[in-house]
């Protein structure tokens, strides 16, 4: 798959987040749908799979070897080294959906600078697709043909909204159930596309809000460059501009503000 890519200093940054993306590709696709998949039961009650730790192994492996100064950030394998520069991983988001044999999930790589995310892969093997961005040099994606550039949608109304809100329950436990039936009856279109999907569609600009709760930074950190440099905004529910706020809303740029005081009314 060829890439479109900067030429500014986080150039090497995301050749690398691409190559760990094939990496990762290799060892997910690999199992998926597998007969003979292992699953086990974490702490928190969600399931991880062997798919989900050897993917994050391969790509630890390499940043040990590549990057051995940056610290690194994964779901399954916890902190280590330098919080400046730092490597954030999902090795499967979307582990429910995996192991249930649905395609939708993904691999999210992020590089963050001081709690930052500049660079941001996305990648969806088993649909064949793949996101890409760094900080002031675009949002980018492709399946088989070149590279395309992300655009948000233009869509400057409430009303004429289309919005992901990932589950019922999600938005229940954070004790915003109302505010989410409110925000159903004013949109044109609400569904829960779920996980990281759904801000990949927010990035092409088929949708124009996702918002979800109980995030960790490996859920969001690559979904953030590629949302902001396709003309999207990121912060948390509150409007904080953190990925450590266990909330997000992701928008097109436009309605940002519009949603956030509708959403605190």
């Amino acid at each position: 798959m060829t890439a479109s890519l900067p030429a500014d200093s986080l150039r090497r940054d995301l050749e690398l987040a691409l190559r760990l993306a094939d990496a990762a590709d290799a060892e997910s696709l690999a199992r998926f749908d597998s007969a003979d998949l292992e699953i086990s039961t974490k702490a928190d009650n969600s399931h991880v799979t062997d798919a989900d730790l050897a993917t994050e192994r391969a790509i630890r492996s390499i940043l040990e070897t590549e990057r051995p100064d940056d610290g690194i950030f994964g779901e399954e394998y916890g902190a280590q080294g330098s919080t400046h520069r730092q490597w954030i991983i999902d090795p499967i988001d979307g582990t429910a959906n995996y192991l249930r044999g649905v395609p939708l999930w993904g691999t999210m790589i992020a590089l963050a600078i001081d709690g930052v995310p500049q660079v941001g892969v996305v990648s969806m093997p088993a649909l064949q697709r793949r996101w890409w961005a760094s900080a002031g040099s675009g949002a980018w994606t492709a399946t088989d043909g070149e590279p395309r550039p992300l655009k948000t949608s233009s869509v400057a109304s409430l009303d004429d909204a289309s919005v992901s809100f990932q589950s019922i329950a999600q938005w229940s436990d954070a004790g915003h159930l109302d505010t989410l039936l409110a925000l159903a009856g004013r949109v044109w279109r609400d569904r829960a596309y779920g996980d990281v999907f759904a801000y990949m569609l927010l990035a092409e600009g088929r949708l124009d809000m996702v918002a979800e709760f109980d995030v960790k930074e490996y859920d969001i950190a690559a979904a953030v460059p590629i949302v902001r440099e396709a003309g999207g905004r990121m912060t948390s529910f509150d409007g904080d501009e953190t990925i450590s706020a266990r909330s997000t809303l992701a928008t097109n740029g436009i309605l940002h503000d519009d949603f956030l005081s509708f959403l605190h009314d």
